[in-house]
Formats: C-alpha cells, structure tokens, sequence
C-alpha cells in the first residue's frame, strides 16, 4: 500500500513538472523595456516600460496541422544575443537605419522556436518553423491584455455586418478615440492601434514580416484584453467593387468563400512578428522604425537605380485645365499638357489614372482609342519625364508578369497598383510577387487602395508607397465627412510607424474650417497653404503626388517651385516636437546637405518657437513660407520671406488655426 501511494506520487510529481512554469525574459540596452514569456501549458508574455506593465498576461499561440504551438511548449534551449547592425536604407527618411536590440530565442524540441526581441522603444516576438514541412495554420490565438481600461485610437473598418463583411475594406479610416471598454461591438479594426498609456506613455501595436500571412485585425469585447482575428484563406474569388453602386465589372476582386484556415505556408516562410511601439513622449512615435528594423532584409545588393520623386498626377484635379485649345480628359493632348508642366517644374513622373484603359474589358492591355500610349512614352522620354500607369487590382493581378514585362519594356517606369481591398494571405503574398516582378524589370510601384506596409518596403525597395491612409482624396468627394486638419495631427504618430504614405498632397485651393467644401472638379484641402507645403516634409513619402492640376501650379509658381525643390528621400530625419493631436514638427537633411523643417497644427493654431540647434556651424540662409497674418480668414494667405540664421538662433513663428510652416535652410559658404 505504502509502495502505491509512493508511486502515485511519483507519477504526480512528474505530471505537475511537465506543467511547470519556467519563465524567460529579454531586456532592451537600456533596460527600461522588458519582455517577459511564461512558459507551461501554454505560452504567455508580458510586456513592461519603464517599471509600467503595458501588456498583461497575454496568450500566444498558432493552431496548425502540426499541431498546436504554443502548448506544452518543450524549450531545448534559450539562446541570448545582442543585435547592433546598420542597415543600408537607399530609399528611405535617413541613409542608414541602426539596428540595436537584445533577443532571446527559446528553442523548441517540436519544429518551432519563439523568438523575442527587445528594442528601447519597443519589442516584439514571433514564432518561427523549424521542421523543414510546409505548414498549415488554422488560427493564432495571439491577445492583448492591457490590464486596466486605456484610451485608444482605433481605426475601425467602415463596413459593418460579420466579420467576413468587414474583411473587405479601404484601409482609409479616422481614428476613434475612446475607451476600449467602449469597442464598439462587433467590430473590428486594422493595425496599428494606439493606446494611452500612465505618464503620458503610448504603445502602438502592429506588425512586420507579413508577406506569407494574412494581416491582424483586433477586436474588443469591452474587458481590457483585445483578441486577434485573421481572415481566412480565400477558395473562391470573382470580380467586384466594395462600392456598392458598381454593379458590373469593378477593379476589386471579392472573395465568395473562403477555407478552413488562416495561412497556408511553405517551409522557410517566416511567421509575422507581433509589435509594440512605445513611447515616453509622443514625438517618439514620430521616429519609430521597429517595423523597418524587423522587415526581412533587401532582396538583391543594387537597387541605385530606384528613382524616387515626385509626380503630376491627373485623377484628384479632375483633369480640370483651362485655356487650351483641346478638351480637356482621358487623351494625348491633356497628358502631353501634364507632361510638359512636370518637364518645366523638374517633376520626374505623371500617372496615368483610372481611364487609360477600358475597364469593361477587363484587361490592362485594352488601351483605349483617345491614348497613344508609345506616342506618349516617347514624347515623355524626350521632355526627361518618366510616365507610370494606374491599374486596377483585378485586372493586375490576372496579368501580372505580362503587365509589368510588357509595359516596363515600352518605357513605363513604374504602376500604381490600386483597388485591393483586402488583406488575407493571397494579397500579402500578390505585394511580394509583385514587388519581386517589378524589380526584375526595374521598375517602382505604388500599392494605393491596401492595408498598411509592414516592412515590404525594406526588401523591395522599389516599392516607394502605401496608402492605408485617410488621405487627401476623401476631401474631393461630397458624400464624405472628415476633418482632414485633425487626422493630420494624428495618423503621423500611428500610421506613419509602419511606413511611407501615399497622402497625395499639394492642394492650391485652401479652406479654413469655414470656408471649406466638397467640390469634385475644383476640389479644396482643409487647412491653409503652407500647411500643405509643410506636408511634403512632415509626411514620408518617396513618391509625392502634386494632386493639383498645372493650371493652379502656375498661378502659384513660387509654391510650386518650393514644392519641386523639396527631396522625397532624406539623408537624416529629426523629430523636433510633437504632441498627438495637436502638432508635429519633422526636421530632414537632404543628400546635398540642405535642411528642411516641416510644422502642422490642428485647428487650434500654435505660438511656436523653433530652436535651430539641430543645424551645423555657420550661417544659413532660411527661405519660410509661413501662414499670413489673415490665414484664419482666407485659408490661401501666406507669407514667403528670407533670412540668415545660425544654429544658436530661435525662430517664433505662428500657426493660424488648420495651418503649417515649411522652411529651406541653406548652408552659406
């Protein structure tokens, strides 16, 4: 009996070892951010700042044919390693990107590890295969346990219904500010999401490394942890629109059902790492780059021949040019008229946008009679212009090699890819195949009309934008309702974290919070002229849209010329100010050396001193287009000067209500 009792115990024992809580962490250099892992039946994080716990206990976790990761998680071994690289960034807001972290690596006896690194403005983690199989994953359970009730900005999806109606969306959102007690039942809302956090701390929650999966929605049940939702891997697909008054054709494609599983993944694919953000002030956010950082490495060893730059571009302004002797619309002569003002203002591309091509045809290839589209190739050859074409994702996607092989052969040197709608695993895998396509034929690209970037633009460097953004279209179209002049002062510190923005700025017909409407042909921005000068410093963006038609650039030609004059790469980025919601102002140093700083305001305006401190030895001369003194009544009043300054000098400047400065610094020799 006694011999009984001794091996139950025994057999008990062993039962309670196998379930017991081992726990691992990894601290940042500066050992203010600590990611915590509990490991037992399941796997656990935490995730602390400065002494804050940010994330409570949290599951992690991945069902899939090979069974669950995450559950009895055996660890063979916990591998340490401190991370300091530079990273050549060819495209990008700085030359080169430094990489510093620490990571653990917990090693797994069942064909996976969870790796987890440590950054002082942030962590991240994320399962990795090991077994050499491809892999099918049903679901992740992954949560987000805040702890406590935080005020968040949540970008939800327009559409309601289930979630298989919401999965289609625009990406183009405002944010919500709220409490997450107050999620808004049953929805959900794409990354990143931000939350306020004690101190005046902030985390923003997103992700990188997403080209074989689909991206992460969060949905709240009004308790303080989030659950991830993904959306299913798609079966059967059929061409539509998320427009529901497009009745035929659409340059979407709509998926009609959907397989039991999230991601169906090859051996060697790389799962997503999950990331946070964090800050002690807000003007950190404005210079986050984990989602960089994490993003696999570039793809080939020479991408000098990527051309960044700006574009003239026909759709916002409703091809609305006067005084020539043509019709003005979808034909040669309006864009040999684009071509020959991007020619005189040193404006490297004009797009081609929706038109171009029939698209009842349902093909990239149906050119339609009013363009020659060789003719005009070679009269943009001849004027130094590069031309890029729109297309519609349906129609792209059935064609892609052919497309891009065809076009990039007649001389197109680049395509913006728009209308995708979605963001499962077919889309994240169509960017990469695309982005790979295109730099075989070396050309860029710009995927408008999608989710997010999560570090694509790291391996592919000719991919220059995303859009994911509420941009400056929504402000054309009079079914919409914004204000354009918050959101600015928001989306930098969030949306901005996971990359460039393809915002497509440049209005020259500007309205103050009164004076503002909604007109299709003579559309209007919110928000004072220098404010959409400033714009092309403050937002990143390789590729930079002058949205406005030629005829309004020429009246406004010292605008204009200011606004060619500005780089859309940058040798360095500095983050001088900014408060969320309120202001932010973004300091650059171009390739030759020259600085440029950018400021925006909310409505409220600001009484805003500017330390030059950041600038080198010497005198500069500082060329500033700042808001006239009647910019609160007549949103187009500016004032242009200049000055020399030194980098002991301080500007004051004021910013009317909805406005902006921008300011040239040059180096006196």
């Amino acid at each position: 009996m006694r011999r009984h009792l001794l091996l139950v115990a025994a057999v008990s024992l062993i039962g309670m070892t196998s379930y017991a809580r081992k726990q691992y962490s990894v601290v940042s250099p500066d050992s203010r951010t600590v990611l915590e892992v509990s490991v037992s039946d399941r796997i656990t994080y935490r995730l602390l700042h400065g002494g804050e716990v940010f994330i409570d206990e949290s599951v992690t976790g991945m069902d899939t044919d090979h069974g669950k990761f995450g559950e009895n998680f055996k660890v063979r071994k916990a591998v340490r390693r401190s991370i300091c690289e530079v990273i050549p960034a060819p495209v990008y807001k700085r030359a080169e990107e430094t990489d510093v972290c620490n990571e653990l690596v917990l090693v797994g006896k069942d064909g996976y590890d969870l790796v987890l690194r440590a950054y002082d403005d942030g962590a991240a983690f994320r399962f990795v295969a090991t077994g050499g199989e491809d892999i099918v994953v049903y679901d992740e359970n992954t949560e987000f346990n805040l702890g406590t009730d935080r005020q968040a900005y949540i970008p939800y999806v327009k559409k309601d219904g289930d979630f298989e109606r919401q999965f289609f969306n625009t990406f183009e959102n405002v944010y919500v500010h709220a409490p997450v007690s107050e999620w808004r039942s049953g929805k959900l809302a794409f990354l990143p999401v931000l939350f306020e956090m004690g101190n005046g701390g902030k985390m923003c929650i997103t992700e990188s490394d997403i080209e074989h999966y689909p991206g992460m929605y969060l949905f709240g049940d009004g308790t303080p942890a989030l659950k991830s939702v993904f959306a299913p891997y798609p079966q059967k697909l059929r061409q539509g629109s998320h427009d529901p008054d497009v009745t035929a054709g659409g340059h979407n494609q709509v998926v009609v059902e959907r397989e039991n599983y999230i991601a169906r993944c090859k051996a060697g694919d790389n799962f997503p790492w999950r990331v946070f953000a964090v800050s002690d002030e807000d003007k950190e956010l404005l210079d986050n780059n984990l989602v960089y950082k994490l993003a696999r490495p570039a793809a080939a060893s020479d991408f000098s021949w990527v051309k960044p730059g700006k574009v003239a571009w026909d759709w916002w302004n409703d091809n609305n040019i006067t005084g020539v002797d043509f019709a003005a619309g979808i034909n040669d002569n309006t864009y040999k008229y684009y071509i020959d003002f991007a020619a005189a203002n040193g404006i490297e591309y004009v797009v081609l946008d929706d038109g171009w091509y029939d698209r009842m045809a349902g093909s990239a290839f149906a050119v339609v009679p009013e363009i020659n589209l060789e003719e005009l190739i070679s009269y943009a050859d001849g004027k130094g212009v590069g031309l890029m074409l729109w297309v519609g994702y349906y129609v792209f996607q059935k064609d892609m090699d052919k497309i891009i092989s065809h076009y990039a052969s007649m001389g197109i040197k680049g395509f913006k890819l728009d209308a995708i709608g979605r963001d499962d695993q077919l889309i994240n895998e169509f960017y990469g195949k695309a982005a790979r396509i295109a730099m075989e034929n070396r050309v860029v690209l710009d995927f408008h009309g999608g989710a997010k970037p999560a570090g694509l633009n790291r391996t592919y460097p000719n991919v220059l934008n995303f859009e994911g953004v509420h941009g400056l279209e929504q402000l054309k179209n009079p079914a919409y309702t914004c204000d354009q002049v918050e959101y600015d002062v928001v989306f930098p510190f969030i949306r901005s974290i996971c990359g460039p923005v393809d915002y497509t700025q440049g209005a020259m017909r500007n309205g103050t919070r009164a004076s503002y409407r909604s007109v299709w042909s003579e559309p209007m921005s919110q928000g004072t002229r220098c404010r959409q000068l400033a714009e092309y410093v403050v937002f990143e963006s390789p590729l930079n849209m002058l949205c406005d038609s030629p005829v309004n650039y020429m009246k406004e030609q010292e605008c204009t010329d200011f606004i060619t004059s500005i780089p859309t790469v940058w040798a360095e980025t500095i983050v001088i100010d900014g408060e969320l919601g309120a202001y932010e102002t973004i300091a650059r140093q171009a390739y030759g050396g020259d600085w440029y700083v950018g400021s925006l305001a909310g409505w409220d305006g600001r009484d805003a001193v500017l330390d030059l401190s950041f600038l080198g030895c010497g005198e500069y001369e500082a060329e500033i287009f700042r808001d006239g003194i009647n910019a609160c009544r007549n949103a187009n009043d500016y004032k242009h000067l200049t000055m020399s300054v030194t980098s002991s000098d301080k500007l004051e400047i004021r910013i009317a209500p909805g406005g902006g400065y921008v300011i040239r610094f040059k180096k006196q020799f």
